[in-house]
């Protein structure tokens, strides 16, 4: 029997655009005969979602579940409303989100590789096995985990949108998902102000400079204004400081210390179509 490479696997997944897992399956298969791999590939399914990788597929489905300590958030991509409000698509991601929470895998190729439902097949086989049945091109393009001492996920109406938020401790009442939604209608960038990277607050400053410049203000004022502007980024677009959306007068984190002062949010993940 032949012995399968990492360089054999990745020449075949160049040549087809298949998965490496599906890859070194076919190759293992055929034992080492690239042509026969690509055959098998084939008749899996992989010849059609090879000839619509150019597609867009920009609709879909985002789901978010916990268990325990734990949340997942995925998106999995198709091209139309039609078949990602299809109740079978829908449970097909959500069967996939399941296992993720379950398993806890590393990264959307671990995840790929995990059993799908128990019936013999690999989440990244169940894929094409869809692309084929379904004839669109679909993806599990997002995957994002959430580890904390409590969670809550949000699925917006639609499941276009989704979060997923860790707390410190336990959030009591209806803070948990009053943050979530927070997260899903206004988007934040970070936590707070010390989370955002370095490189986007430079971005940030270089922006507001040259508005100013352009707006004819002198020199010795830019840093000054630019600072005042960064300032109105960190107050619209880190979670902490912006306005509560079910009372403006509050920000997020006087309402959550106003709740339970040893409260804090320790992270957060938040997936969109589009």
């Amino acid at each position: 029997m032949s012995t399968i490479t990492a360089a054999d696997v990745n020449k075949l997944r160049t040549m087809t655009g298949a998965g490496m897992m599906d890859c070194k399956k076919a190759l293992t298969e055929a034992n080492g005969d690239f042509e026969a791999a690509i055959d098998i590939l084939r008749k899996k399914g992989q010849k059609v979602a090879a000839n619509r990788s150019d597609r867009d597929a920009k609709e879909g489905r985002v789901v978010a579940f916990t268990a325990d300590n734990r949340a997942v958030l995925i998106m999995v991509n198709c091209e139309t409303d039609f078949v990602a409000n299809n109740a079978d698509f829908s449970n097909f991601v959500d069967t996939i989100a399941k296992v993720a929470l379950e398993k806890n895998p590393t990264d959307i190729e671990a995840l790929k590789a995990l059993p799908y439902a128990g019936n013999g097949q690999t989440i990244g086989e169940k894929i094409i096995e869809q692309v084929g049945k379904i004839g669109e091109k679909i993806e599990l393009s997002r995957y994002e985990v959430m580890n904390a001492p409590d969670v809550t996920a949000y699925n917006h109406p639609g499941n276009k949108l989704a979060t997923i938020v860790g707390f410190s401790k336990k959030a009591s009442g209806e803070i948990g998902k009053d943050v979530a939604m927070q997260i899903a209608a206004m988007s934040p960038v970070s936590v707070d102000k010390d989370s955002i990277p370095a490189d986007l607050i430079a971005r940030e400053l270089e922006i507001a400079r040259e508005q100013i410049r352009q707006e004819g203000k002198p020199e010795d004022m830019v840093e000054k204004i630019a600072q005042g502007k960064l300032n109105k980024f960190y107050k619209e677009s880190t979670l902490l400081n912006q306005e509560f959306i079910k009372d403006g007068k509050k920000t997020v984190r006087q309402y959550i210390t106003d709740s339970d002062k040893e409260l804090s949010v320790t992270g957060f993940k938040r997936i969109a179509l589009g």
